[in-house]
């Protein structure tokens, strides 16, 4: 009876399961690159015999992507214009830092499976947390902070329990940047609106104004497909903005000033990542 192996780095690792035979004999997982790669790759190699519902018997690939570099947390203060020495106008959105950016945890393959730096930010006031939360802290000898977040590198060498993180060691004028965060909530909206369609006359006797219409056929499939654009929920939700400059770097206000627009609104939590440029920090193959 075969079983099911994890290869990672030329190590087999096996697996044990059920007495049921596992419709995978192995796993197997390479880099494209030992050191500058930041993409992991799992192939699922299939047993003889086996193929998924609907699929061809091929190998299944999955990539999980890595972080180009650490990254801090930020507060979005808002957006105003920025005039360049040159007396171009550049619309930009600023964003400030309160007390965190402090490692908190180092995770590494020995010991959680991957390598990882979480960090925190936003301190807050000792009875904001519970008891597990201040204990994790405290053993980083860290303050107590509102948020926690990892960013997953290839290595956490240079890294240590409560080191705290400046934006400008880390970043510099010029730099592009992946910013995500939490989009404004619209609450429930329609179609047009959520999805930009486009309504029906309003006059010459149409009574098709602003209403969806048709969502499918009847007997046949006799239901509506699952992911059909249709009114519902809008907005909330965790969105990225990829390759944003950083025009200037404030040090004695201590803010950033990123061009263009970022998720949420005002007071919003940020989480801001070296951008990933292929080429540059990802291999072109």
């Amino acid at each position: 009876m075969s079983g099911l192996s994890v290869s990672m780095c030329k190590a087999t690792v096996p697996i044990a399961h059920s007495s049921h035979n596992h419709p995978f004999s192995s796993i197997k997982c390479s880099f494209f690159n030992n050191k500058n790669n930041p993409l992991l790759l799992f192939r699922v190699h299939q047993s003889q015999g086996f193929k998924p519902p609907g699929g061809n018997g091929k190998a299944m690939v999955v990539r999980m992507s890595y972080e180009a570099g650490i990254g801090v947390m930020g507060t979005k203060l808002g957006m105003m214009s920025y005039f360049q020495p040159d007396g171009k106008v550049v619309p930009v959105t600023v964003v400030g830092f309160k007390e965190g950016n402090i490692v908190t945890q180092l995770k590494t393959e020995a010991t959680d499976g991957y390598n990882a730096v979480q960090v925190g930010y936003r301190r807050v006031r000792d009875r904001k947390l519970s008891k597990p939360e201040m204990g994790h802290l405290q053993k980083a000898g860290a303050i107590p902070m509102r948020h926690l977040q990892e960013f997953r590198l290839l290595s956490v060498d240079g890294f240590e329990p409560n080191q705290r993180l400046v934006f400008d060691d880390i970043f510099k004028e010029g730099d592009f940047v992946d910013v995500s965060g939490t989009t404004i909530g619209k609450g429930f909206q329609g179609g047009i609106k959520r999805h930009h369609f486009k309504r029906g006359q309003m006059t010459h006797g149409s009574k098709s104004h602003r209403a969806l219409g048709s969502i499918g056929a009847g007997t046949t499939p006799g239901r509506v497909y699952k992911g059909k654009k249709m009114p519902g929920r809008m907005g909330g939700t965790n969105r990225k903005i990829r390759k944003l400059k950083i025009v200037k770097i404030d040090k004695d206000l201590n803010v950033v000033m990123i061009k263009g627009a970022v998720p949420g609104k005002p007071g919003n939590l940020l989480r801001l990542a070296p951008a990933k440029i292929v080429g540059k920090n990802i291999p072109k193959n």
